[in-house]
């Protein structure tokens, strides 16, 4: 796990674009505090950097950025592959030749050995830029979930790319803000992709790379892997059978690592089984990290005990205390990347899992977008004929002094992204307009440019899953899960998302998915003889903080808002997340 960057600009004197790529390099240090390099190809005006996170082949051998096949390829990567050993296997067995032990080599031998058909063989999460001096091409590439981030600008100057928005600082020309964010930060309480807070930055899509060519500054854009619900699986016990034996195996892969692993476990059922599951690899070394709370409604304390008492593994609990939180929101906030009402637990959990000598930590993202987890699947069928109301009849909502109520009029989009406001807003258009001094109109046609992709055809429960998945979970769980412990130089690894895992939840038929008596019900028959009772058979909580009163008590958040909304989320007019949004909007805007 590192952070990478890297400019190609001929505009400029070679020097200079060495001097902003080490500046980009020193701002994402965070994410990378073993080791530092760059890359210099002067005939291209191109500079690639790196920033080090050792988990595999601690050794000076895997230095980044890494040259292959006599300096015919060379990599600046972020991420882990889980499959590297099988490649390296196969490729060896064709006469490919190492000189390290480490994944970042297999990329590649396996980009020489079979070209961009290498990028859909690789399992795991990924983002990394990839030069063929032969074809003087550099590749972009990111995994098919988006796990990692990769920002790139594509411009007259050339191209620029950063593991995070920060990275693209020290380059003036890049600096121009994007006029609707706060439109977007306000309507989803994150920006959804491919909006940032800059005008001329995007992130690479997932499950693609782009091909850029110096001497011509092109660059196109292609898809290298796909997935879509099939619905042509349907028997039950083949699915648990399936289920358990994939996640298993994915637990295993994604325990690989040449430093201290631990497991997050909140008490919840995904990251219980993940527990379990660990605790079989490696009975003797597992450690966990959880945190709890003084205030009895957030606190999962009494379930994480009792899978901790049943396997006798090493634990690590800490109790966050309000006072904590007041000490380090100020540091939290300075490392937030961009806009987000999320990440806050993962920042402190994070932090905690430093303190523990750990570099590597797995989390349960991903069982609740693909089995069904949130109330969201159970809404989906209302959503279907809600839609069906005349959009006057909707947009009337507004007047509501319901949140559910108000968010009616977004089904008037007729598009998946009104189907998740509807689901999911934080302010509705009226509200964004008079907060934004700006018309209701303008931002419905900024919303309405954002339409997304058509989902009618699918079921209600893979409705609510695309929803989830390439909305929730992608713009908002783990980008933000990416930024919050690269912080502190932690790496999150997610099990669920593994490939193999991916492949068999989009080809279960939704009866078999979703069906049950409880959300999740087929990962709860598959592990609910080993799991303790009460942990699946508890109500959902979500990894949540006392947020209404300790930012209510934050001097710092105090400083931050003016009086008017301040007393207006102390007196309960607004949710937390309205007003956590409200103020990001104005910390950002002062950046």
């Amino acid at each position: 796990m590192c952070r990478i960057a890297g400019i190609i600009n001929a505009h400029l004197p070679l020097e200079n674009v060495e001097e902003k790529v080490r500046a980009m390099c020193k701002i994402l240090q965070h994410g990378g505090p073993d080791d530092e390099g760059l890359f210099i190809n002067k005939k291209n005006a191109m500079v690639l950097g790196h920033r080090r996170l050792a988990l595999i082949d601690l050794s000076p051998y895997g230095h980044q950025p890494m040259v292959y096949n006599g300096g015919r390829y060379t990599i600046t990567f972020n991420g882990e592959i889980y499959n590297y050993r099988e490649l390296r296997s196969e490729l060896m067995q064709s006469g490919y030749t190492f000189s390290t032990a480490s994944d970042t080599e297999v990329i590649l031998a396996a980009f020489a050995a079979w070209g961009t058909t290498s990028f859909s063989r690789l399992n795991g999460m990924f983002a990394f830029a990839l030069w063929d001096n032969t074809e003087e091409k550099l590749f972009l590439v990111r995994d098919p979930s988006g796990i990692k981030p990769l920002y790139f600008a594509h411009t007259n100057e050339g191209l620029a790319f950063s593991s995070e928005m920060k990275g693209f600082r020290p380059i003036e020309y890049l600096r121009e803000e994007h006029e609707n964010w706060k439109i977007y930060m306000m309507a989803y309480g994150h920006l959804p992709e491919p909006v940032t807070t800059l005008k001329k930055v995007v992130p690479l899509k997932k499950g693609m790379y782009a091909c850029y060519t110096p001497s011509n500054n092109k660059l196109y854009e292609k898809v290298y892997t796909e997935s879509s619900y099939q619905e042509i699986q349907g028997n039950r016990g083949q699915a648990i059978e399936q289920l358990k034996t994939g996640l298993s195996q994915a637990v295993k892969r994604h325990l690989i690592s040449d430093a201290p692993i631990g497991v997050f476990l909140s008490g919840g059922i995904d990251s219980s089984v993940l527990t379990l599951l660990a605790h079989e690899v490696h009975p003797a070394q597992l450690s966990t990290l959880s945190l709890y709370f003084s205030e009895a409604a957030y606190s999962e304390k009494k379930y994480q005990d009792l899978l901790i008492r049943q396997l006798g593994c090493t634990y690590n609990q800490e109790l966050l205390e309000e006072d904590n939180f007041h000490t380090f929101l100020p540091s939290l906030l300075q490392d937030m990347d961009m806009p987000s009402c999320d990440g806050i637990n993962t920042w402190f959990i994070s932090r905690y899992a430093k303190s523990q000598g750990l570099k590597a930590v797995l989390s349960g993202i991903g069982g609740d977008e693909y089995l069904g987890g949130y109330p969201s699947f159970s809404r989906m069928k209302k959503v279907k004929l809600l839609e069906k109301i005349p959009a006057n009849l909707l947009s009337a909502g507004k007047y509501s002094s319901l949140k559910s109520l108000k968010r009616l009029g977004y089904l008037s989009l007729g598009s998946v992204a009104g189907k998740y406001l509807f689901l999911r807003g934080q302010f509705i258009p009226f509200e964004i307009a008079t907060r934004l001094n700006v018309s209701e109109e303008y931002v419905w046609k900024v919303l309405k440019e954002h339409s997304g992709e058509q989902i009618a055809h699918l079921s209600s429960g893979n409705q609510a899953s695309f929803l989830e998945v390439n909305y929730y979970m992608q713009n908002q769980l783990l980008r933000d899960v990416d930024v919050m412990s690269m912080a502190h130089g932690i790496e999150i690894r997610v099990p669920f998302l593994d490939k193999n895992m991916l492949q068999l939840f989009y080809r279960l038929k939704s009866r078999v998915k979703y069906h049950g008596q409880w959300p999740k019900q087929l990962l709860v028959d598959s592990y609910k003889e080993r799991l303790p009772v009460p942990i699946w058979r508890r109500e959902k909580m979500g990894f949540g903080f006392p947020f209404r009163q300790w930012l209510a008590n934050d001097d710092y958040i105090k400083s931050l808002s003016p009086p008017d909304e301040f007393n207006s989320f102390i007196s309960n007019n607004i949710h937390w997340s309205q007003f956590l949004t409200s103020m990001l909007i104005r910390k950002f805007e002062k950046a």
